[in-house]
């Protein structure tokens, strides 16, 4: 513990969370006043004691957020934390609007606070007079689409990253590239820094570099003037033109061929950019965003990137994680794909619990664009106003279904629990089994063996997915069953089960 004696102002309206929070910063040796509305947080925060606020947002009697240029004006040497439940990229963007110093969404590790405010006190000690910084100046005086509504969905860790960083980008025209798995939202994050930013007004202009031969890409890029090649009748103008003070998003940048890599350097570092077949240099007005799903250090290396280009564009990396690493998101990601299918004309339905259980088990190599692929199919094609775990299993997208890019390296007992196997799937083939034979016999019950030849029909599809998981290794897939490898043998040969093509064997 420290003994600065520093005053900290802590303002939130939820009594547990100033108590736990208070606690943690007297510990850390800070003098700690409390708040419980935002009228008395700002009958507090004259009093010139105070070196730091930590705030809420939302309070009963108002949005914090809306009083921060009155703080300021109050207070400009103030150094001000804002935290928030509702941890939407609108929410770091407004608080980087606002001059706000540093913004923590909820929840929060106790030592990420107390890190935060050594650091805001250590940066103002450095320089006494420096009431904030440019960038901040630039953001309050900066006006940003004021859209409720988050273009972004989720609420992870890995997501309040991604969004400080727009928050930091919108007042700026730095060149960013955007790196993800396809299908997580490299396109969605690309046009956030657009419409939040102040080229909003100005178009944004897409052009995938895979979905184009690459004998076209330059015309494509660049236009081209009459006369430049066969065909070319009259003057075209390409993406640059296009998206002239707007924002240019050069997706799959990876895609790109070496000849276009060098035109696209020399663009970015003149400034200017000429048509194929022309001789005028026309201003590059854009900003560039790229992204991709390749290693770019790993293409340099293969020598099918520049490596002068890659440090062009990666003046900010934005890393989009996959759909299973902020499986915490699922939920917030399906209600919004229902609400805007709804609004586009699909029926409105429901999630059962069973069923999104299943969902944020299941491994996306699609990532969000098979999620919503997934929803929105469901939606059509399901008579139900539920969407229930027995809907996957019907329609052949049961959770535990390898995929072809999921490896042996995703596999684990917990992937293969039993809360993976659609238990509406399994009772559905018992109850099924049991029919049969009800309706075979005039309703009477099988009266011996049931259990056994339930048993024997549930083992040998298990014990040979698993095998297929594993592609074929009987080591890793005794380990994932829980049974030792010689009990595994037997039972392959006992069932008849070939491990090698992982085709049932019929004994004779």
């Amino acid at each position: 513990m420290t003994d600065n004696g520093t005053h900290i102002l802590l303002a939130d309206d939820d009594p547990s969370l100033r108590l736990v929070l208070g606690e943690s910063l007297s510990h850390a040796g800070y003098q700690v006043s409390t708040a419980e509305t935002l009228a008395e947080c700002m009958d507090k925060v004259a009093d010139p004691a105070h070196k730091v606020l930590v705030c809420d947002v939302m309070f009963p009697d108002g949005n914090a957020l809306e009083q921060m240029d009155t703080i300021r004006a109050i207070r400009p040497d103030l150094a001000i934390i804002v935290m928030s439940a509702q941890s939407t990229l609108i929410t770091a963007v407004k608080a980087r609007e606002h001059a706000v110093d540093a913004y923590l969404p909820k929840p929060f590790p106790l030592d990420e606070l107390t890190q935060c405010i050594a650091g805001l006190l250590s940066r103002k000690d450095a320089h006494p007079d420096q009431k904030h910084d440019q960038a901040d100046q630039d953001s309050a005086n900066m006006h940003v689409q004021k859209n409720e509504t988050s273009p972004i969905i989720g609420k992870s860790r890995a997501m309040q990253e991604i969004y400080r960083t727009i928050a930091r980008l919108v007042a700026t025209d730095l060149t960013v590239i955007i790196t993800g798995e396809s299908g997580s939202g490299k396109e969605v994050v690309a046009r956030a820094i657009h419409d939040l930013g102040e080229r909003s007004k100005k178009p944004f202009v897409a052009l995938n570099m895979a979905a184009i031969p690459r004998d076209l890409i330059e015309s494509e890029l660049f236009g081209y003037e009459k006369g430049a090649f066969t065909g070319a009748d009259k003057q075209t103008q390409g993406r640059f033109d296009q998206a002239a003070g707007g924002t240019l998003f050069l997706d799959e940048i990876g895609d790109m061929p070496i000849d276009t890599q060098t035109r696209l350097l020399r663009v970015l570092q003149d400034g200017y950019f000429t048509r194929v077949g022309g001789r005028d240099s026309i201003r590059a007005n854009t900003r560039i965003i790229a992204a991709t799903h390749k290693h770019l250090d790993a293409e340099i290396e293969k020598g099918l990137f520049r490596q002068d280009l890659y440090y062009r564009l990666n003046v900010v990396p934005i890393a989009v994680p996959a759909l299973r690493e902020r499986p915490e998101d699922i939920p917030d990601l399906i209600n919004h794909i229902m609400e805007k299918s709804h609004k586009d004309g699909l029926d409105k339905k429901s999630i059962t619990s069973s069923a999104l259980h299943m969902m944020m088990q299941y491994h996306w190599p699609g990532n969000v664009r098979e999620l919503e692929n997934l929803i929105r199919r469901l939606m059509v094609l399901i008579d139900d106003d539920h969407i229930d775990a027995h809907h996957l299993s019907d329609m052949a997208m049961m959770i535990n279904e390898r995929k072809p890019d999921q490896g042996i390296d995703q596999l684990s007992p917990n992937n293969l629990s039993p809360h993976n196997l659609s238990p509406h799937n399994l009772s559905k083939c018992i109850n099924d089994h049991i029919g049969r034979y009800f309706d075979a016999h005039e309703g009477d019950l099988p009266t011996n063996g049931i259990y056994d030849r339930i048993i024997a029909e549930v083992e040998k599809p298990l014990i040979m997915i698993t095998l297929s998981v594993t592609r074929g290794n009987q080591l890793k897939a005794a380990e994932v069953l829980g049974i030792n490898r010689n009990t595994l043998r037997k039972k392959i040969i006992t069932l008849g089960i070939d491990p090698k093509s992982n085709r049932i064997r019929h004994n004779h």
